[in-house]
């Protein structure tokens, strides 16, 4: 499963910030966002639409994130050769379905944090729940120098190959943690520190509620990367959600090249903290959901 999103091609001034070059690139989105005490999810079918129009937001990036961006990719699949990172073995594959997969997550990122958060965007604490081989984290930390990354892992190798990438591409603004992010999301030197915690191809919404939620400041977003159609997750997971101290904010659609036509990003916004016990001990919220 990616998602994706087509940005203009407009190159990125590197003297520019990544805010302000956002706020700038000629495509719209709805003012209208979801209310969740408002959610029908019986008939949840509008959602708020990135319009989008061309070929590639890798394009946008100046000529060193290009440069780190194909030493990352070399790596993956030099990496990948020898053990499990990633089901594609094609550099041009690979770029379609991760890398503008991932950089295509900003724009939603960018809207709700400005509308819903009131903070500047330009100077964010990331994590990236479940990283794997650092999709999305790596990459948003690539194209956003500004952003503060934690890239959260829990299997060794993983984050044997992670260390590698970032420091082959010289990347000053990632730290990897080797964890589960139910244990991750108990130690107070992580619990509720981010602005934004995003999950790619990790798990139901339900779970990743539990997973990502405790590590999200009160009023900060939790953002995942879903297929064409995650109405029925969402409504799965609402009770997830609201125990967590968040609520639905909005779903962002965009245009992709995969079978079904579009991805989508579901965006919750924490109200308030998150209850103590939770999240639950390593491997209960998958064996037992919310």
């Amino acid at each position: 499963m990616f998602y994706r999103c087509k940005i203009l091609n407009v190159n990125f001034p590197s003297s520019m910030s990544l805010g302000t070059f956002v706020k700038h690139l000629p495509f719209s989105i709805p003012k209208t966002s979801l209310p969740p005490q408002r959610l029908n999810f019986k008939s949840l079918t509008t959602t708020t639409t990135c319009v989008t129009r061309s070929s590639s937001y890798f394009e946008t990036l100046n000529s060193r994130q290009k440069d780190q961006i194909h030493l990352y990719v070399d790596a993956l699949l030099q990496w990948n050769q020898k053990m499990n990172l990633t089901a594609v073995n094609e550099v041009n594959e690979v770029m379609e379905r991760h890398i503008e997969d991932s950089l295509a997550i900003i724009p939603p990122i960018q809207n709700s944090y400005i509308s819903s958060c009131n903070n500047s965007f330009d100077n964010l604490r990331i994590v990236d729940v479940g990283s794997g081989a650092g999709l999305p984290g790596l990459v948003l930390a690539v194209a956003c120098p500004g952003w503060e990354v934690t890239l959260v892992e829990s299997m060794n190798k993983r984050c044997l190959f992670l260390e590698h990438a970032v420091s082959l591409i010289g990347l000053s603004n990632v730290q990897v943690v080797r964890e589960r992010a139910e244990k991750l999301g108990q130690d107070s030197n992580f619990r509720e520190r981010f602005d934004v915690a995003v999950a790619r191809a990790v798990a139901e919404m339900k779970v990743l509620a539990e997973y990502c939620l405790p590590l999200v400041r009160v009023g900060g977003l939790f953002v995942a990367a879903k297929g064409h159609n995650p109405q029925d997750e969402v409504k799965s997971a609402e009770r997830a959600t609201k125990l967590m101290g968040a609520s639905v904010l909005q779903l962002c659609s965009v245009e992709s090249h995969s079978p079904h036509g579009q991805r989508t990003a579901i965006i919750c916004l924490k109200n308030r903290p998150t209850p103590r016990k939770y999240p639950r001990d390593p491997g209960t919220p998958t064996k037992e959901p919310l």
